[in-house]
């Protein structure tokens, strides 16, 4: 955690840093760089994800367990499921962040609305779902195709479903 907190000392997009941890060893690394790279999703979190998925030539981080020094923003702690960390360390939690001005709280309220009432504009091009549900399907039943959790009932059944 040490660590941790010495990468978020180095970051102009905020105090965020983090380290992860495989077998009692450091496998990546980062802080924010959103502005260093011109990447809103230059986290401390997703840098240190993308280091640790290279470093360990895979994309599935089962057993890593990071070391941050605040509870994730909402993107990132999606990162950490998608990755499978196996455990969150942290020191802040999110009201010592807001605190200071940083959103989180405010991107977690936001996205408990339903889709329709968030700020961000949505609409659904519903006359193209079918052809959309085919490409879900057709990757689906490509050879070597992975897929994260059970396939959903919507994409194997032969009609088309009602948006």
């Amino acid at each position: 955690m040490e660590r941790a907190i010495e990468l978020a000392r180095q970051g102009s997009a905020g105090p965020f840093g983090c380290v992860i941890v495989k077998d009692g060893q450091i496998v990546g690394e980062g802080y924010a760089r959103v502005f260093e790279d011109h990447d809103p999703t230059a986290h401390g979190e997703m840098v240190a994800i993308r280091a640790a998925a290279k470093a360990l030539g895979t994309h599935d981080l089962s057993g890593c367990e990071i070391y941050n020094i605040a509870v994730s923003c909402p993107m990132c702690m999606a990162a950490l499921y998608w990755a499978r960390i196996a455990k969150l360390y942290y020191c802040c939690v999110p009201e010592d962040a807001a605190s200071l001005g940083f959103a989180n709280l405010t991107l977690d309220e936001e996205l408990r609305k339903p889709l329709q009432q968030r700020s961000l504009a949505s609409e659904q091009i519903a006359e193209l779902r079918p052809a959309a549900l085919d490409a879900y399907r057709r990757y689906i039943q490509r050879p070597g195709s992975v897929i994260q959790a059970a396939v959903p009932s919507v994409l194997t059944s032969h009609r088309s479903p009602t948006p």
